[in-house]
C-alpha cells in the first residue's frame, strides 16, 4: 500500500484511492462531456499543468477507466475514451455536479471565475440548428478582463463542430456579446436570466438582430442551470 492509501477494504475507500486524487474527477468529467484529444482536455482544464494531466491520464489507464486508442475518423491520431468502468462513473459525475449546484453557495462559486473554461463550456453546448445555414461568427467581449482574456470568437457552421478561437479568425462578426465575466457566468449557471442581464445593461448584444433575438434558442446554458438551488 502507498502512503496515500486508506488501508481499508471498504469499496468506497478503494474507489476513493483511484478517483479522488487531485484533478482526477475533473479529468473524468471532461471525458464524460465529450473531450477526446489531449488538447481538448487541456482547454477544459486550463489551470491544470500538461504534465499533471498526462500523469492522471496514465493513472486512469492503469486503473482501467480510460483507453488511449486510434481516432475513428483521423488516421494516425490518438484519443482518450472511457472504458465500461469509466462510463459507470458518468452518473456519479453528474450527481456530484447536481449536489454542487444545489448546495455550494452562489458567492463561493463566483469566486472561481475563468473566462477560458466558461467559453469552452459554452462552445460545446451551442445549438446550431436555430442559426442561419451559413458561417456565423459571434464575438464575446469580457470588458472587465485583461487583453489576453477579453475576446473570444465562436464560429458556427453547418455540419461542422463549433469552433472557439482565442485569436481573431478574420471573419466578419455577425453578433457581438459585450458583458463582464461574472455576469456571463451567472447567466450560464442559471443564476440570472438572459433577459434580466440585457435589461440592466450587464449583457449588450450588437449586430444581427435575428441572432440576438434567438439567443435563448442557440445559447444553451449549463446542464445544471435549471436546478433549484438549496442555498443562496
Amino acid at each position: 500500500m502507498s502512503d496515500t492509501s486508506y488501508n481499508q477494504f471498504c469499496p468506497v475507500s478503494m474507489a476513493a484511492e483511484v478517483i479522488c486524487s487531485r484533478w482526477t474527477l475533473l479529468v473524468v468529467r471532461e471525458l464524460v462531456v465529450g473531450s477526446r484529444r489531449f488538447n481538448e482536455l487541456r482547454r477544459g482544464l486550463p489551470s491544470m499543468s500538461p504534465a499533471l494531466l498526462s500523469k492522471r491520464l496514465k493513472d486512469l489507464e492503469a486503473a482501467g477507466i480510460v483507453r488511449h486508442v486510434a481516432a475513428e475518423r483521423e488516421p494516425g491520431a490518438l484519443e482518450y475514451r472511457l472504458t465500461e468502468a469509466g462510463n459507470e462513473l458518468r452518473p456519479i459525475i453528474e450527481a456530484i455536479g447536481v449536489w454542487g449546484h444545489r448546495w455550494v453557495t452562489t458567492e463561493a462559486t463566483l469566486q472561481n471565475l475563468d473566462a477560458n473554461l466558461l467559453m469552452w463550456d459554452i462552445r460545446r453546448t451551442i445549438n446550431p440548428n436555430p442559426l442561419p445555414p451559413r458561417r456565423n461568427t459571434v464575438q464575446f467581449i469580457f470588458n472587465d478582463r485583461p487583453p489576453s482574456e477579453r475576446n473570444f470568437w465562436l464560429i458556427v457552421e453547418p455540419a461542422t463542430e463549433v469552433d472557439l478561437c482565442l485569436v481573431d479568425p478574420g471573419f466578419d462578426v455577425d453578433l457581438y456579446v459585450s458583458t463582464d465575466l461574472r455576469s456571463m457566468t451567472e447567466v450560464w449557471l442559471g443564476y440570472m436570466a438572459i433577459g434580466a442581464a440585457a435589461e440592466n445593461g450587464r449583457l449588450v448584444l450588437t449586430g444581427d438582430s435575428k441572432l440576438a433575438s434567438d439567443l435563448r434558442s442557440w445559447l444553451k446554458l449549463s446542464v445544471f442551470a435549471k436546478l433549484e438551488k438549496k442555498v443562496a
